[in-house]
Formats: C-alpha cells, structure tokens, sequence
C-alpha cells in the first residue's frame, strides 16, 4: 500500500519540477551566461576549457553523448569551431540543435563582428573570413548574447519562460552595473599600445580603447618564430612605442618572456574565458581579473 501511494505521489509531482535544461555550450563563457540566467532549470556543460585553444579540439564521445541530450548548443561561430563541430553534430544526431534550430544558437551572429573580410587566403594563417571571433572579451556583447539566450530558453521551455526572463533581468541589471564599475577602473588603460600573440583580443581593445601594435606570431597562428620575435625587439625594444605583450593562459610564455625580459614591456597573462585564471571563477571575476592584471602590470 505504502509502495502504491509513493508512486501516486511521484505522478502527481510536476513534470518539469525535476527536468532541467541541456544546455551544451562550445565555450565555458557561454555555458557560465547559461548557468546566470537558468539557475537551477538548467543542467550545463562545455566542450572546451579555458585552458584550450578552442580552435583545435577533437571530437571525443564524451562530447558526443553530450550533444545527443542538448536541448540548446550555444557555440561562438564565425568558424571558430569549425575543425571539430561538424563532425560533433554529425556523429550526434540531434536533429533539436542543428543549425537553424531554435536549439543552436550562434553567438557571435548577435554582436557587430570585428575583421569580416571576404578573403580566405590560408597564405595568411589562421584567417576567419566572417570576422574574428573573440567575442567574449567585451562586456557589451556579453549582454546581446545574454537576450538572445534567454528567448531560446523560453522557446526550448515555454513553462519556465518567466523565471528566464526573470533571471536575464537580473543578470543584466548587475551586469549593466559591473561595467560601469569596469571602465570607471579602466580610465588610466585608455590609449595604451599593445603586442598580443595572437589576434584575440580585438574587441577588449574596442571596449577599452587600447592600440594593438603588433602581433607575436608572425602570421595568425603560425607559432612565433625566432626571426619576427627579433624584428620586434628591433621596433620596440627599450620599451618603446608598446606597454603591455599580451598571451592567453593556453599560449606558451616563452615569447612573450623573451620579448619583455630585453624590452621592458611587461608581458601579461590573461584569462580569455571563464577559468582562465584561478581568480576568473565567473563572468563577472573575469572581468575583474583581466582589469587587475592590466591595471597591476601597467608600467
């Protein structure tokens, strides 16, 4: 009797009082925006760390059986993924969230991208012809993505749609707030001159009015070699027309240490995404860890 009144129970309950969300992201940023506006009605995941070059993955069955229960896959596009998501999908077979879903959001087709050029010229390197695709580094797009996220919550779980909208208002609201705070600190950063080693970093310079100068690979991701880290000592050395060299945590700090050690540019490691460093716990962390670094190595 007690057996037949738990079951009882059991049917009464609500259904999606204990069915979450899958959302599957490409990146951790999208899968930590994900967790700030679900809460609890979303179960994340994320294809990649912070600690990887999300250019070069592989498409392991882990991420497999994670993409065949996605009810939503966020991933940034602009080709950013394009060496491992098709065959993703593919191998897959989730039909929800192939492109043109309401369950695949392209995030980067919400923000104005940097670099769209037409010219897929692989005499160029690591070329991405429908504009760079470092989106995450500028608060703004952030927040675009963050509204169109939240839609294809609604859409994807039409019972919780209020409590989306309710979680996107606030993480704008304290969003809105964080940036504020952000650029009020990034005054003293404003038109600094910066070497990067790769092309990452574009719209953090949008955002903070930096000057990209030069780049550590001597093409988009060709590693850098001896004879361009030479040609820029030639051009900056003695710390001269250039204030920060600029690696993500996934790069090796050879360069950027040989460079600095004999121009006197500080070279600073920042995180790209959440997990970066063991300060960017969060989106908002991130931020704040990419400001401290900056602000701190500031000659």
């Amino acid at each position: 009797m007690k057996q037949i009144l738990f079951i009882a129970i059991l049917i009464s309950l609500p259904f999606n009082a204990s069915a979450a969300l899958n959302v599957f992201a490409c990146e951790p940023e999208w899968a930590a925006l994900a967790d700030e506006i679900g809460g609890d009605l979303v179960k994340t995941s994320s294809a990649t760390n912070a600690l990887q070059d999300p250019h070069y993955i592989q498409a392991r069955p882990s991420l497999i059986s994670k993409i065949r229960k996605a009810d939503l896959l966020v991933c940034t596009g602009a080709q950013l993924e394009t060496g491992w998501l098709p065959l993703l999908l593919q191998k897959g077979n989730n039909p929800s969230v192939l492109p043109g879903k309401a369950g695949f959001l392209e995030a980067s087709m919400y923000v104005h991208r940097r670099g769209v050029t037409g010219n897929t010229d692989r005499a160029q390197g690591d070329v991405h012809p429908q504009g760079n695709p470092h989106i995450q580094v500028n608060p703004a797009n952030i927040l675009l993505v963050a509204e169109e996220m939240a839609k294809r919550m609604s859409l994807l779980d039409a019972n919780n749609s209020l409590a989306f909208a309710q979680g996107l208002q606030s993480f704008s609201e304290r969003w809105r707030a964080a940036m504020k705070s952000w650029e009020s600190r990034a005054g003293v950063l404003k038109g600094k001159r910066v070497i990067v080693h790769h092309n990452s970093w574009l719209y953090l310079e949008d955002w903070l009015d930096l000057e990209q100068v030069a780049t550590l690979e001597p093409v988009s991701g060709i590693p850098p070699t001896a004879g361009h880290l030479s040609s820029l000592l030639k051009q900056f050395g003695a710390n001269q027309g250039a204030n920060f060299i600029i690696r993500a945590p996934f790069q090796s700090e050879k360069p950027s240490h040989w460079l600095s050690e004999r121009s006197d540019i500080p070279a600073v490691m920042l995180p790209l995404t959440v997990g970066g460093s063991d300060q960017a716990t969060d989106l908002f962390k991130l931020f704040d860890d990419i400001l401290n670094r900056l602000i701190s190595a500031r000659p």
